[in-house]
């Protein structure tokens, strides 16, 4: 037997997407056949609990988006010919964006039914000691200078069932998206952290970041037989979804440009001026007071919004920043290495 935690953000994940239906219709499958059990920490349930009305408003607002931006493009550079049966159509489909919500919502109900027939792992005094002591030793998920509580618990949970079952005849598998947290930092993100690899020793304990891969690992032939390789490809982003990802990425990189200002003018290099005193021969000599503190305002806006302890990186942490953002850049129509913010 199999059994397998999966973590909150992959259910969140599943109950967003057309594509996360036909993944849970997999693992309903290898349920129903005793390939599979789950296994669920008590703060997954709580986690999810505490999110899923904004899953499923999200999955309404999102689709809505991309809407609004196609309909604006049919009506800016589409041809006289088909623009008003093409928008019609469109208004059809956008009637249809409260089912879309149903959808998501039907999903979370058939996630909250596998989690009633889960084997629940009780969030002990001890796993909480451990996940602390993690947070102590600024060892995974700790490495990011973040809070990083629920993940830590989480994977505490992991260990916990670990040893208590280790001399069972029992196969682990633990499954998330949160690469960031638990995948190698430099390297092949299917590979745990270095923190977590001991967890992950041998084919009877093993890590994952995509729920079919891992059913696959199980069982290929009975993923096979329900078609899972026609939803093996990975669906394009959305322009909605890469324009987000844009200002997320442009708010941070700004935010770290302006943190090296402030050392800069903490170390002296950089003067703070009142405006009649600016030279214009020598603009990166100065800042302009009033300009500054709007700076500074922005700055906190930004550390309210992400969390401050998540607005530290290392050199190459700050550099996949960069480098995600001039893609996405590229890919919506601008050149290279436009990282303007």
């Amino acid at each position: 037997m199999t059994k397998i935690l999966i973590d909150t953000c992959v259910w969140f994940d599943l109950a967003k997407s057309n594509k996360g239906e036909k993944v849970l219709s997999l693992l309903e499958e290898f349920i129903k056949t005793k390939e599979v059990s789950l296994i669920l920490p008590e703060i997954v349930i709580t986690e999810f609990n505490r999110n899923k009305e904004r899953v499923v408003k999200a999955a309404s607002k999102s689709l809505s988006s991309h809407f609004d931006v196609v309909r604006g493009m049919v009506l800016k550079h589409g041809g006289d010919e088909y623009r008003d049966t093409f928008l019609s159509q469109l208004n059809d489909l956008s009637f249809k964006v409260p089912t879309i919500g149903e959808s998501a919502f039907e999903s979370i109900q058939r996630i909250e039914n596998m989690f009633s027939e889960s084997e629940v792992i009780e969030v002990t005094d001890d796993i909480k000691l451990r996940a602390i002591q993690r947070a102590i030793d600024k060892i995974a998920p700790f490495h990011l200078s973040k809070n990083s509580t629920g993940d830590a618990i989480i994977i505490e949970s992991y260990k916990d069932f670990k040893e208590r079952n280790i001399s069972q005849d029992v196969r682990l598998m633990f499954v998330t998206h949160n690469k960031s947290d638990f995948s190698i930092r430099h390297g092949n993100q299917k590979e745990p952290h270095e923190d977590l690899s001991e967890l992950f020793d041998s084919s009877d304990s093993q890590y994952f970041i995509n729920l079919p891969e891992a059913l696959n690992a199980v069982n290929s032939d009975l993923a096979e037989e329900i078609e899972f390789e026609n939803d093996w490809h990975n669906e394009p982003r959305g322009i909605t979804e890469m324009m987000e990802m844009d200002r997320e990425l442009s708010e941070k990189i700004w935010y770290n440009r302006h943190q090296y200002a402030a050392q800069q003018i903490r170390n002296g290099e950089i003067k703070i001026i009142d405006r009649e005193d600016f030279d214009p021969q020598k603009p990166d000599n100065n800042y302009i007071k009033d300009i500054w503190e709007g700076a500074k305002k922005s700055a906190k806006a930004v550390e309210d919004k992400y969390g401050k302890e998540n607005l530290v990186w290392d050199d190459f942490e700050w550099g996949m920043l960069n480098g995600k953002l001039s893609a996405i850049r590229w890919v919506v129509g601008e050149e290279w290495d436009e990282l303007y913010t």
